[in-house]
């Protein structure tokens, strides 16, 4: 977790740095930037890192992220403006393993017969969601929040809703996971059943266990959500050059 929160401020450093770039006027409007590797090694930062940076550009609509091309410069800041960052997908991934793994571990003391029995409705919804096309994850907010009501605790259910709510206002988060749904990354049912199972044992250790491993997974998910689009641009990149060449000469 300090590594993640490490990757936080580093890639707010790098979407500075980033800003100030553009505002030098290095380059103009529709200019592409230079490949993910190329700034990664010349910023000495991670290639997660210079993800996350760009993703905060892309909100602020300085850049646009063309899959198979790159970035590409949408506007120039004003010398004056600063970078506004909102909650990462990232940053609010952690913060709800931190927060729903105790919730998960005080709700396994105090869950009834009947909330447990919705849990499963839930996981039955949460599977039919994933096979629906363009569905929504209505089913999996649901669920942790049910979970989070089973703790008999307004400020830690409040938390909670509040946490989920972000993950769809904040830019920065909302493009991530909407990243994670385009290379099909959805709720794990099995990560959801071992968190029932835990629940219905009256277990807290377990519980909180087995949602920290679901939201561990989530966190994971979400750097294969950046790393999908990075290799889906390459792969466009190289099919490009290929029937460039492959074009007969006269």
């Amino acid at each position: 977790m300090i590594a993640e929160a490490n990757q936080v401020r580093l890639y707010q450093g790098l979407a500075r740095k980033l800003m100030e770039v553009l505002a030098s006027g290095h380059y103009a409007v529709g200019d592409r930037f230079p490949a993910e590797r190329e700034l990664a090694a010349e910023y000495d930062v991670s290639r997660p890192t210079v993800r996350e940076a760009i993703i905060a550009l892309e909100v602020q609509g300085l850049v646009e992220v063309r899959v198979g091309s790159g970035a590409y410069v949408l506007r120039l800041p004003g010398r004056e403006e600063v970078p506004g960052f909102n909650i990462t997908g990232f940053e609010l991934t952690e913060a709800r393993l931190l927060i729903e793994g105790e919730a998960a571990s005080l709700a396994a003391t105090q869950i009834s017969d009947a909330e447990v029995a919705e849990l499963e409705g839930l996981i039955r919804d949460i599977a039919r969601e994933n096979q629906t096309p363009g569905g929504t994850e209505e089913a999996d907010r649901a669920f942790h929040l049910a979970i989070a009501r089973a703790t008999r605790n307004t400020a830690i259910y409040e938390s909670i809703e509040r946490l989920w709510e972000l993950r769809r206002t904040s830019p920065e988060s909302a493009l991530l996971h909407s990243l994670a749904r385009t290379a099909h990354i959805k709720p794990v049912v099995d990560e959801h059943s071992a968190i029932l199972e835990a629940l219905r044992a009256r277990d807290p250790n377990a519980a909180r266990a087995a949602m920290r491993t679901h939201l561990s997974a989530v966190l994971d998910s979400l750097l294969f959500a950046t790393e999908e689009r990075a290799i889906e641009e390459a792969r466009r990149a190289v099919e490009a050059k290929r029937q460039r060449y492959a074009r007969p000469t006269t």
